[in-house]
């Protein structure tokens, strides 16, 4: 019912986070907590963010090994809403509601710092495209079949 993801933190000379991210697994159950009964009022609500992303997060973990799973964040502000290890590789994900994820300051730090081979923007749209340099956005129904 509850995810607790642990704070990925290393010596990279910054302040990182060390607390874990608690997400609710179930968004169904937390629309009805929230009393929210239809996609307008979803869409329209202040939590609708955290929402999708905790509902990103579970589908991505499904896709993935949680066991090897964190969310990074430091105290300045930068984060990263997932880092997964696989394959000896560092991949880097974060979840947008928006309808064109664009790239940002925090995006560019997490990959810089973290050394990360990849990162995804994964968004409920239906293009798939490239913002820089390995650090690309990705529709929420490609996730199944990622390969990386």
């Amino acid at each position: 019912m509850i995810r607790v993801l642990p704070a990925w933190h290393e010596n990279i000379g910054k302040r990182q986070v060390k607390s874990p991210k608690v997400y609710l697994r179930d968004s169904g159950l937390l629309h009805a907590l929230l009393g929210i009964r239809t996609r307008e009022q979803l869409e329209s609500h202040p939590r609708y963010g955290a929402s999708w992303e905790g509902f990103a997060l579970e589908q991505t973990l499904a896709r993935f090994d949680d066991r090897h799973a964190f969310f990074w964040a430091t105290q300045r502000g930068a984060e990263l809403d997932l880092l997964v290890l696989h394959n000896s590789r560092r991949i880097g994900f974060e979840f947008k509601c928006a309808d064109a994820p664009s790239m940002t300051q925090s995006l560019g730090i997490a990959q810089a710092d973290l050394g990360l081979d990849h990162v995804f923007v994964v968004y409920p749209g239906a293009k798939r495209y490239f913002l820089a340099d390995r650090i690309e956005v990705i529709p929420l129904s490609e996730v199944p079949a990622l390969e990386l």
